[in-house]
C-alpha cells in the first residue's frame, strides 16, 4: 500500500489533482459567462443558469454508471477514456452557435466529467493506507477547488477578451495537456480487486448503502451544502454586475478567488480529521458557512468577498471530511459508494438554483441568504445526527 510522503504518493495524489483541475474547470467555465450568455441568446438568468446545471445534472446521473463499472473493469483506464472526451467536447464547444446546441454539448460533456470524480476516491481507497487516504482526498479535493478558480478565472478573461467561443477553445488546449500529465503520473493500480459485473449485485450494492445510516446522512450532507454552495455563486453574478457593482465578466471571474479558501479547508481536513472525529468537522464546517453567508449581506463589495472566502473554506471543510468519510465507512463496493455521495452532491448543484430562484425573484440576495439559511440549518442537525449515532455505539 502507498504510505504518505512516497514518491507513488506525490505521483498518484498530483495526478489526481491535475485531472480534478481539468475536470472542475471544464465544470465551471460557463458561470462567470452567465450574464454574457443571458444577453447574447435574449433569455433569463434562471435560463442561463442551465448552461451549467445541465452539466451537474448529467453529470450526477452519469456516475451511477461509471462507479459499478470501475469496480468491475478497474479505475485507470476509465479515468483517462473520460478524460479524453472531456477534451474533445470542450473544442466542440467552440464550434456552437446556439443556445441548444450549447446545452445538448453541455449535457453531452457532464456524461464524461463524471469519470474521474466517480473513481478517484476508490482508486485511493484501493491504493492508499487509510492515514494516506485522508491526506490524499484533502489534497485532491483542492484540486476541485483549484480547478473552480482556474476555470471560472478562463470563463471571466478569455470571455471578456475573446468572446464565449474562443474560451472553450483555451479550455480545450488546457484539458488536452492536464490528460498528458495524468497519464504518466498516475500509478498502476496494485490492489485493485476486480468484481464480477451483475445490474443484481450493484442494485443490492447501491441499497446497501442507501440502507446505511451513516452514509445516507452523509450523502445528504454533502448534497444539500453544494445544493446552497454552488448555486450562490450563480446568483452573485447577477448581484455585482448590476449596480452599484458594475463588475465585467473579467472582475466577475476574480471573485471566484475566494475558492482559494476552500482550497485550504480541503487541504487541512485530512489533518484536522487525525485530531478529532470527522462528524464534527462536518458540523463545524456547515456552521462556518452559515456564518459566511450572513457577512455577505453587508452592504459593500469587501462584505461579499469576505463572506463568500468564510463560506468558500466552510464547504470545503465539510466535502472534503464527508467525501473521506464516506470511503472510511463503505463496507464494500467503494466506488459505487463514493459515486452514491457525489449522484447526491451534483444533483444538489442541479436542484438548488430552482430552489433559491423564488427567493431570488421575491427579494434579491437577502432572499437567496434566507433560503440558504432554511436548508444549512438542517444539514447542521444532520451532522448532529452523526454524533449521536456515534456516541450510542
Amino acid at each position: 500500500m502507498i504510505e504518505v510522503g512516497s514518491s507513488a504518493f506525490w505521483r498518484g495524489t498530483i495526478a489526481l489533482v491535475i485531472g480534478s483541475f481539468m475536470v472542475f474547470a471544464n465544470v465551471y467555465v460557463t458561470q462567470p459567462l452567465l450574464p454574457m450568455i443571458a444577453n447574447e441568446f435574449s433569455i433569463s438568468p434562471l435560463q442561463a443558469s442551465t448552461s451549467f446545471t445541465i452539466t451537474t445534472l448529467t453529470l450526477g446521473f452519469s456516475l451511477l454508471f461509471y462507479g459499478p463499472i470501475s469496480d468491475a473493469l478497474g479505475r485507470k483506464g476509465i479515468m483517462l477514456m473520460t478524460m479524453a472526451g472531456i477534451t474533445v467536447t470542450t473544442w466542440c464547444l467552440y464550434w456552437v452557435q446556439s443556445y441548444e446546441s450549447l446545452l445538448a454539448w453541455r449535457a453531452l460533456q457532464g456524461f464524461f466529467l463524471a469519470g474521474l470524480p466517480a473513481m478517484a476516491v476508490a482508486y485511493l481507497g484501493d491504493e492508499y493506507t487509510p492515514e494516506a487516504l485522508m491526506v490524499a482526498v484533502g489534497l485532491y479535493i483542492s484540486g476541485n477547488t483549484l480547478g473552480g478558480i482556474g476555470g471560472r478565472l478562463i470563463g471571466g478573461f478569455v470571455g471578456e477578451w475573446l468572446g464565449r467561443s474562443a474560451t472553450f477553445a483555451v479550455m480545450g488546449s488546457i484539458s488536452l495537456v492536464c490528460l498528458v500529465a495524468f497519464y504518466f503520473l498516475l500509478p498502476q493500480s496494485q490492489h485493485f480487486a476486480p468484481k464480477t459485473l451483475r445490474i443484481g449485485h450493484i442494485l443490492m450494492s447501491m441499497k446497501g448503502h442507501l440502507k446505511n445510516h451513516r452514509l445516507l446522512t452523509c450523502y445528504l450532507i454533502g448534497g444539500f451544502s453544494f445544493f446552497i454552495f454552488i448555486n450562490q455563486y450563480s446568483y452573485v453574478t447577477f448581484v455585482l454586475e448590476a449596480e452599484p457593482y458594475n463588475l465585467s465578466a473579467k472582475y466577475v471571474g476574480l471573485l471566484f478567488l475566494t475558492y482559494l479558501s476552500g482550497t485550504l479547508g480541503s487541504a487541512i481536513s485530512g489533518k484536522l480529521a487525525k485530531r478529532w472525529d470527522q462528524e464534527n468537522i462536518m458540523v463545524l464546517g456547515t456552521c462556518i458557512f452559515i456564518f459566511g453567508s450572513l457577512v455577505t449581506l453587508g452592504n459593500s463589495l469587501m462584505a461579499i468577498i469576505i463572506g463568500l472566502l468564510i463560506n468558500s473554506f466552510g464547504f470545503f471543510l465539510c466535502h472534503s471530511t464527508a467525501s473521506s468519510y464516506v470511503s472510511r465507512h463503505a463496507k464494500q463496493a467503494k466506488a459505487s459508494a463514493s459515486s452514491l455521495y457525489l449522484v447526491f452532491y451534483y444533483l444538489g448543484a442541479s436542484l438548488g438554483g430552482f430552489y433559491l430562484d423564488p427567493f431570488w425573484q421575491t427579494n434579491g440576495w437577502r432572499g437567496v441568504v434566507i433560503g440558504s439559511w432554511l436548508v444549512l440549518v438542517a444539514v447542521a442537525f444532520a451532522g448532529f445526527s452523526l454524533i449521536r449515532q456515534k456516541k450510542r455505539v
